[in-house]
């Protein structure tokens, strides 16, 4: 016999609303991809170039990506005579290497239950994670940065002012010119920089900072030099010394793809039967190419601890190396202090 409060526990059960309800992996996928790259500052800035060969590359075969590329022609020209042979030059073939990354995050019921009383749960859960995939990437490419700058051949790229005095250390006007000089006749390209907070609001109290609003009108945007400012308190910044670094970026100076494939689900709704009050967890997996242009992965030779690489992996300078001529590597680190 099933008593009344039996029924009405199971019409109460019955009428939950669960993650497994409103996720479909379809249509989740997608969305939560297309919102990351819409939130992206690096996307924005054009530091971030993503289009569908990269996301084709991302979605391939291995998971290191060879891209091979026409070194530049060189030499002088000869003088035409009347007589005699010319010497014909050659073109040399270099490689560029990409490194897929794959990494997996995932949430139960519990942290995203506020969300599931919106009039739209699914777009609620996957903006939250796109904003979290938005924030990750940007510290990903900042694991990958340290690696890219730790390599042997990558010195040329960076200014550091740091040991200099009377101002001179100081970062303004006149010093990030100087920083954007290692781009050579290559520096009109660059449209973004990523600095720590404490940078930006020096910037902004000695008036280097324009705050420019979006077509919206919701949301202001630093400029610096008339260079998009992406802030992230990741980036180095010493509270005694007041030393701190800067990333000047060129335009597409960052291939961007969005892999996936068949045999792994990106995202699905596990549901815990085993726990006492039970729990839904979603699960979201990414595949990508996150690449520097022109400084190409190399395989460690005894391989990775893992499939794809760990973060500690990423900024180990041995695992990378400058293929292109350095003024055609569109990013530049600047080392400086503020006061």
């Amino acid at each position: 016999m099933v008593t009344n409060r039996k029924k009405n526990l199971q019409l109460f059960a019955d009428g939950i609303t669960r993650i497994a309800d409103v996720i479909q992996p379809e249509v989740f996928t997608p969305y939560t991809i297309q919102r990351t790259m819409e939130l992206s500052a690096l996307i924005q800035s054009g530091i971030a170039e993503n289009n569908s060969e990269f996301d084709t590359l991302a979605s391939g075969p291995n998971t290191l990506i060879n891209m091979p590329f026409w070194d530049d022609l060189t030499g002088e020209p000869e003088v035409m005579h009347d007589e005699g042979e010319h010497t014909p030059g050659k073109i040399q073939a270099k490689q560029d290497m990409a490194r897929k990354l794959g990494f997996v995050k995932s949430y139960g019921v519990n942290a995203l239950s506020a969300m599931l009383s919106g009039d739209d749960p699914m777009a609620a859960i996957a903006n939250l994670f796109a904003s979290y995939w938005e924030r990750q990437n940007q510290q990903i490419l900042l694991s990958i940065l340290d690696g890219v700058f730790a390599a042997a051949n990558m010195a040329e790229k960076v200014h550091d002012i740091t040991a200099l005095t009377g101002g001179k250390e100081l970062i303004n006007g006149r010093t990030f010119i100087d920083a954007g000089q290692k781009m050579g006749d290559a520096k009109d390209l660059l449209t973004g920089v990523m600095i720590n907070s404490a940078v930006e609001a020096y910037l902004a109290k000695n008036d280097l900072i324009e705050y420019i609003e979006e077509s919206k009108g919701n949301t202001r945007v630093p400029y610096f030099m008339n260079k998009r400012v992406i802030v992230d308190d990741a980036m180095t910044f010493d509270t005694v010394t007041g030393a701190a670094e800067a990333y000047l970026f060129g335009q597409g100076a960052i291939a961007w793809g969005n892999g996936k494939h068949k045999d792994i689900q990106e995202t699905e709704v596990v549901r815990r039967g085993m726990s006492l009050a039970g729990e839904d967890v979603l699960v979201n997996r990414k595949i990508s190419i996150l690449h520097p242009r022109g400084v190409a992965w190399s395989e460690p030779t005894g391989g990775l601890e893992k499939t794809f690489p760990s973060l500690t992996e990423l900024e180990t300078g041995e695992h990378w190396n400058r293929v292109y001529e350095p003024k055609a590597v569109r990013i530049v680190k600047f080392m400086f202090k503020i006061d």
